[in-house]
């Protein structure tokens, strides 16, 4: 979905209507934000599959991923329209190329803190769960490589 509203944006922000284009940036913002939590999820995943193996049985672990990386960029984006839905319009870069606009965040502090800086928390955990599993298999095998010797000797 964030490819097609990527690639419709520009064409619907043509037409030159602002809820249509509230509408496209909306949806862009929901989209992309949507992409990264579920990215930062599939981390968590990972996380639960190498390091906790064994007795991590999370009831309805599905529904709760799906209310997590779905809910989790409507609770940001809804935010961002209750304190003003102004904050999506339509930034056009050439007057003679109706092709270049483009329906998004128009503050640069919004987009900073409801963009930039939840990628940058996403990231930081993925790194965090990415360190986490290297050590996590770096002592299995350390683990194994002793054993394996005393077994030799």
């Amino acid at each position: 979905m964030l490819n097609m509203v990527f690639l419709t944006n520009s064409w619907l922000s043509s037409f030159n209507q602002p809820d249509l284009c509230i509408t496209v940036a909306v949806l862009l913002h929901y989209f992309l934000l949507a992409v990264f939590t579920w990215m930062c999820l599939e981390s968590v995943h990972f996380y639960l599959v190498l390091v906790k193996v064994f007795n991590v049985y999370v009831p309805k672990y599905i529904l709760k991923c799906c209310i997590a990386g779905w809910g989790i960029p409507a609770i940001v984006i809804t935010i961002v329209l209750i304190i003003n839905k102004d904050f999506y319009g339509n930034g056009s870069h050439s007057e003679s190329n109706p092709f270049s606009s483009f329906c998004w965040i128009q503050e640069n502090i919004v987009f900073y803190i409801s963009v930039v800086a939840y990628v940058f928390l996403v990231f930081l955990t993925n790194t965090g769960m990415y360190i986490t599993v290297l050590l996590q298999i770096h002592a299995m095998k350390s683990r194994t490589q002793k054993r394996s010797r005393f077994w030799k000797q």
